[in-house]
């Protein structure tokens, strides 16, 4: 009953930020982790944020559903600058962010300094598409901030894991990285488009005229995110990558004669699994906030340090530094982007023209 309590208290808190939001005019998310926070404070539920449920129940469903409704003319047409956000950029910072966290807590050792800077390194697609929806920007900008952070999930993972395994052995192997992060991001894309083009040939083969069998095709795309994680995650791939991959095939799926009312259905259960899914993960948040800031002093203490707000003004610090490599790596790629062979120096385009559909051409 516990467990069902902090479900409905999560959900009902899903229902009124909403609402709080559009009285208030503060974004929605905010107002999900301070309902959060609120029902952490009234005791009404008390949530153990277990990570295997996290990446398997509420992350595949929402990567799937924005890989599958991402305008795929788009997705090609920035395909080079998706990559070398959600690859390079997160290398880049890895290192950056990774030396600066060990210069300035010299306790902690390099390798898992890399670690810290590898999970806060990727933007968050759930945080991205949430607050995207409802912040005035670019329309391009925002679809190339939705790529990334569909991608950057693996690239991350990687280097969090080869950061973890130096810090453990003491050794590091470049060319092993390399190879295994080619066959995470392989296995994972393959995972995903493969099982999906199956599973819609499948059920192509099997619709009858005159049956209706839309229940069971509802069914199966809510299940097809998790099971292509699970699988990628079982070859040793990523999971994330699998169900990105799996609904972008979705997307470019053709769709059987005859199956609007299925089509409309499905799109309705998916637009509220969206809503519930990104609402908890923001209010779950908002629950561990308390009692993260609970421990704080201890960790102070731990550190050999002795005022809580040292430890506030590591966060930060660490975060300046992160918003500067990535506002760095964005504005030296833009202006090679722009650059010609015999032009003289790379340069930018006149005022903020990249931002327009055509300014990338």
């Amino acid at each position: 009953m516990a467990l069902a309590g902090a479900v409905f208290a999560m959900l009902l808190a899903v229902v009124l930020s909403g609402m709080l939001a559009r009285a208030i005019r503060v974004p929605v998310p905010l107002v999900q982790i301070a309902l959060g926070a609120a029902i952490f404070h009234a005791d009404l539920a008390s949530v153990e944020l277990d990570p295997e449920v996290f990446f398997m129940v509420l992350l595949p469903p929402l990567l799937f559903l924005d890989g599958w409704r991402i305008p795929k003319d788009d997705l090609l047409g920035d395909a080079p600058t998706i990559l070398t956000l959600a690859f390079g950029l997160v290398v880049f910072t890895v290192l950056g962010v990774g030396w600066f966290i060990h210069a300035l807590l010299p306790a902690l050792p390099l390798p898992v300094a890399f670690a810290l800077a590898a999970v806060i390194s990727p933007t968050d697609p759930i945080a991205v598409s949430s607050i995207a929806a409802r912040t005035p920007m670019p329309l391009r900008m925002r679809r190339i901030l939705e790529g990334e952070s569909m991608f950057n999930d693996a690239s991350g993972l990687v280097c969090m894991r080869f950061a973890l395994v130096a810090a453990v052995t003491g050794s590091f192997s470049a060319g092993s990285a390399l190879l295994e992060f080619v066959w995470v991001a392989l296995v994972g894309l393959s995972v995903g488009i493969i099982v999906t083009w199956l599973l819609h040939r499948f059920q192509l083969s099997s619709d009858s005229p005159g049956q209706d069998r839309g229940g069971a095709q509802i069914l199966a795309s809510l299940l097809i995110p998790s099971a292509v994680y699970l699988l990628a995650e079982a070859l040793h791939g990523s999971g994330i990558l699998a169900a990105v991959a799996a609904g972008i095939t979705m997307g470019t799926m053709p769709h059987a004669h005859g199956q609007a009312a299925t089509r409309i259905r499905r799109t309705a259960v998916w637009d509220m699994m969206q809503f519930a899914a990104s609402g908890v993960v923001f209010v779950v948040l908002g629950e561990q906030i308390p009692s993260i800031i609970a421990a704080a002093p201890q960790t102070v203490l731990l550190t050999g340090q002795t005022n809580p707000w040292w430890l506030l003004a590591c966060v930060v610090l660490i975060v300046l530094v992160l918003a500067s490599l990535r506002y760095a790596w964005v504005w030296i790629t833009v202006r090679l982007a722009f650059w010609r062979p015999g032009e003289g120096e790379p340069g930018l385009p006149p005022g903020l023209r990249w931002l327009r559909p055509e300014g990338l051409e």
